[in-house]
């Protein structure tokens, strides 16, 4: 059932979503060489415990508050203190806060340092990729139309894009219905979108291929190719008129 989320229930997510806005405004300057990806997790608990918030992932049984994945890794790295960050990675920080009840999801790619020309090309596809997805997502149309978008750009540049996972409805629990895929698949759910629904939009490409495969730890997907890979994400509330970012500031909020 995809629900349709009450003005006081979009302003309840839009709190969570600012926040989470927040952290990774203070965040992303810490993604530097020799600093672990426990050290940046810390940073997150810390984070959240201070707003009063819980990070969402732990009603998933995910051990961290941030899934860091660097490289080759698509979604879910756990955060470690042996895996340590280097010059000209891509590192990937999928977030969520429940702050009171109220669940936002974002996803960002910082590169580090000084990245190869291939990797700052596929960092840059695949946020205009997230944003193409964005423009697509209006009332009236369906959901197949923001995967559309974000497919269509990402094989322009003979990407892979990953479709064994997807974005989602969000906003009361981490995962709601409907998916929002990243593919566009013939006879696949295609509900309509209207006033009222949050999802979370979050393009994974690949620099090869789009197949994914699971680590032996039963949570960090990697490219089957072990080719780089970039996630990014926003969640956004549909209106009739507008579709809203939430997890983002606008310029000049702090």
């Amino acid at each position: 059932m995809i629900r349709i989320k009450t003005k006081e229930q979009i302003d309840g997510i839009r709190l969570s979503c600012k926040a989470l806005a927040r952290l990774f405004k203070q965040l992303t300057p810490r993604v530097k060489p020799g600093v672990t990806t426990k050290e940046l997790d810390d940073f997150c608990v810390e984070y959240i415990k201070s707003i009063g918030g819980v990070p969402a992932w732990y009603a998933e049984n995910f051990p961290g508050a941030a899934c860091i994945s660097i490289n080759e890794e698509v979604i879910h790295g756990i955060p470690s203190k042996k895996k340590i960050v280097q010059e000209g990675d891509l590192v990937s920080l999928d977030i969520g806060i429940d702050l009171n009840g109220y669940i936002s999801d974002s996803c960002v790619t910082v590169p580090v340092g000084k990245v190869s020309p291939e990797r700052a090309q596929l960092l840059k596809v695949t946020t205009d990729c997230l944003y193409a997805g964005i423009a697509a997502c209006q009332a009236g149309k369906r959901v197949n139309a923001i995967s559309r978008a974000v497919y269509d750009l990402a094989r322009q540049y003979k990407y892979g894009v990953v479709y064994e996972y997807c974005g989602h409805g969000v906003g009361l629990k981490v995962h709601e219905e409907p998916n929002i895929p990243n593919v566009p698949e013939r006879g696949a759910p295609n509900p309509r979108l209207v006033p009222g629904m949050v999802i979370a939009i979050e393009p994974m490409i690949n620099l090869g291929t789009a197949d994914v495969k699971t680590r032996a730890d039963g949570w960090t997907v990697v490219s089957a190719d072990k080719s780089c890979s970039c996630h990014m994400e926003h969640t956004v509330a549909i209106f009739e008129d507008h579709t809203e970012i939430l997890t983002q500031l606008a310029p000049g909020e702090v």
